[in-house]
């Protein structure tokens, strides 16, 4: 794994006893790689990652981890608000749904694959605390997006094992809609980690989060309805942290 070494002005102290406990994957939605290194280098812009990673694989190191890099903006994951205290972010270097949303490069994904494993092992973060940028702030953001594979991320020892289960049952709510399977979908969302509210109805804000957990747990569609198949991995997903 190839790392160039350039600092970001773009950071500031994590909090006094606060250490890196959750690892965010974005994509960087830019057009090119220089694009992104000037956004993430600009002191006016206050924004930047601990690590940009390259269509070819190279790493580019922005921020020291010991360091509060300023990559999630609002956010919560597991009732953490400031997650940025919380977090290491990696920046895919991807266009992103805004410029022309394309699979990640094999070569990308190993050097992804390599350096979360990395970062995990060195900071003991926990399976269930490796996300996305669209789960920690899902009203507001779709990356790393539906092509990322986070199949061949488990694979390499990263986050929490795939699952492939079959529908629990043919019912599916909509916008507006209320009941007990909404409530416990709700229940569910949270005890995974996302902000969710637990109003018993599947509002706008419940609709959102369930869109980013199916973007990563069912590729193949997110609607931010609550189906049957949703349910069931919902159920799976609570099976592989608590039980």
């Amino acid at each position: 794994m190839k790392t160039v070494r350039t600092l970001s002005p773009n950071f500031d102290a994590r909090p006094d006893g606060v250490r890196p406990e959750i690892l965010v994957l974005h994509y960087t939605d830019t057009n090119t790689l220089d694009e992104t290194l000037a956004i993430l280098l600009d002191r006016a812009r206050e924004v930047s990652a601990h690590y940009v990673v390259a269509e070819d694989g190279t790493v580019h190191a922005l921020v020291d981890e010991d360091k509060r890099a300023w990559h999630a903006g609002k956010a919560s994951w597991r009732g953490f608000s400031d997650v940025n205290a919380r977090s290491i972010g990696i920046e895919i270097q991807n266009p992103g749904h805004r410029c022309g949303y394309r699979p990640f490069p094999d070569a990308q994904i190993a050097a992804v694959c390599e350096l979360a494993r990395d970062i995990c092992a060195r900071h003991k973060i926990a399976p269930r605390d490796v996300v996305g940028h669209s789960d920690v702030a899902s009203m507001r953001k779709r990356d790393p997006g539906e092509f990322f594979p986070w199949t061949k991320l488990a694979a390499a020892g990263v986050g929490l094992n795939p699952v492939d289960v079959p529908a629990s049952d043919a019912r599916e709510y909509g916008p507006g809609e209320s009941g007990a399977a909404i409530a416990e979908a709700q229940r569910d969302l949270a005890r995974i980690g996302y902000g969710c509210p637990q109003t018993g109805m599947l509002d706008d804000e419940t609709a959102a989060v369930l869109v980013a957990f199916q973007r990563r747990w069912r590729q193949t569609r997110f609607d931010g309805r609550l189906d049957g198949q949703t349910r069931a991995l919902l159920g799976a997903v609570v099976a592989q942290i608590f039980y």
